[in-house]
């Protein structure tokens, strides 16, 4: 009796080894990839008598989608007379959108006086602080337009800052003189005329934090009678002050036109600029992240590489880097995403996509620029500028102009998870 205990007792510890041994074979997560679904979608603001333009959108921790877009009562650019910002919020991932909000602090006096910098505020950008929750907009004001401004009269920057997801807003503040132009007369390149801040969504860094805030990056588009090019802002404080990203001594992207910005895996930067014929890209290498030190590359037309994006238009569109697992192999990796409109001329607004399985497919702005897997279709008429926001789900919150007509566009929402763009090849990572 004692030797078929002892027998059993080792036949059951066995197979707790065995079965051990199996779970440790396992991958971490196990994923479940479930058929690809379109999301919901709704009009966010709809063009009248006064038209819409240019549409941001964040997400706050509680999942509360806030959007903006101009106002345009001058029917023309920021510079040019009266806009003002409106605003929405939904609380379910953009099915259903609250009243149209028409802060008095974000709307325009019209008055065209050279730098009035009230005449209007235009092209948004906005961010969600992914702790606090507090949200910040930023856009261009003022009068005069970005190309007819002098030293001393020029395109400004305001800032907002709501914290209670978006009903409310502080009074706007003018951040240009401080931390933008004033930065260029000490500068190699020299004093600017125009400053134009980029449109749509602000980074905010997964990996560096320096005090209560993970870093804030920003790009923009200077013009100094000459030229323009483009610059990555960044700020540490949640936009209470910025510093120019490598300097402003020599342009990342010299000639460029609206950027956007994100993040690589690795924590170095990378910018977006329009070209009629694709993107510019470039990389920031950060040899001390903390301290913001590094250098700029060489930057790289998109259309130049191997199956890059490539457009037939002038215009500008969103870009990101997200964490993702392909389901082929349950491998985890990241997926770059660059909207556009993908032409001829204003139409066609697409959602290029390319997977960074490992560094050496984003170590150079070549080959970041090169091999993109393929693209989304969102829109199949006339179409624009879009941007978007990572919902709670880890879908797109994606706000894009559509259906253009006296001066505008609708604003339209679309409710997009990776798998549905990518066809179920790639789903968010966990």
């Amino acid at each position: 009796m004692k030797q078929f205990i002892l027998l059993f007792a080792s036949i059951i510890a066995l197979t707790a080894c065995a079965k051990s041994n199996s779970q440790s074979n396992q991958p971490e997560e196990e994923y479940d990839y479930p058929t690809p679904v379109a999301g919901p979608t709704s009009t966010v603001f709809t063009t009248g008598n006064i038209p819409y333009r240019i549409p941001a959108i964040a997400t706050c921790p509680d999942g509360t989608l806030i959007a903006v877009a101009d106002y345009r009562s001058s029917r023309q650019d920021i510079g040019a007379g009266k806009i003002d910002l409106h605003i929405r919020t939904s609380s379910d991932n953009g099915q259903t959108w609250g009243e149209i909000i028409a802060p008095e602090c974000m709307s325009g006096d019209g008055v065209m006086t050279p730098g009035n910098q009230k005449a209007g505020y235009g092209d948004p950008c906005i961010v969600a602080d992914r702790e606090s929750g507090k949200v910040m907009v930023m856009s261009c004001s003022g009068f005069p337009k970005f190309f007819d401004g002098s030293r001393s009269q020029h395109q400004g920057m305001s800032r907002w800052y709501s914290t209670d997801e978006g009903q409310t807003w502080s009074d706007p503040v003018y951040l240009d003189e401080e931390f933008i132009y004033s930065k260029f007369d000490a500068s190699s390149y020299g004093p600017i005329r125009g400053w134009f801040v980029g449109s749509g969504k602000i980074h905010q860094s997964r990996y560096t934090k320096v005090g209560d805030y993970y870093r804030l990056y920003c790009a923009g588009s200077s013009y100094n009678g000459s030229e323009t090019a483009n610059w990555v802002i960044y700020s540490d404080d949640f936009g209470e002050s910025w510093k120019f990203l490598g300097g402003c001594d020599k342009s990342p992207v010299a000639k460029g036109d609206e950027p956007k910005v994100d993040e690589l895996p690795n924590g170095n930067i990378v910018i977006s600029s329009r070209n009629e014929k694709g993107r510019y890209f470039n990389i920031f290498s950060f040899t001390d992240a903390g301290a913001a030190q590094g250098v700029w590359e060489s930057k790289y037309l998109s259309s130049r590489a191997s199956n890059g994006v490539t457009c037939d238009n002038a215009c500008n569109g969103e870009f990101g880097i997200y964490p993702v697992v392909r389901k082929a192999d349950n491998k985890k990796m990241w997926l770059a995403l660059q909207s556009l409109p993908k032409g001829p001329d204003r139409t066609n607004v697409a959602i290029f996509y390319k997977a960074l399985e490992s560094e050496e497919d984003y170590d150079t702005p070549q080959h970041f620029a090169s091999d993109w897997d393929g693209f989304f279709q969102v829109s199949t008429i006339s179409s624009a500028y879009s941007s978007w926001s990572i919902c709670k789900d880890s879908s797109l919150g994606f706000v894009y102009e559509e259906n253009g007509r006296d001066g505008g566009y609708d604003i339209v929402y679309k409710n997009l998870s990776i798998q549905w763009i990518t066809n179920g090849d790639y789903y968010p990572a966990k």
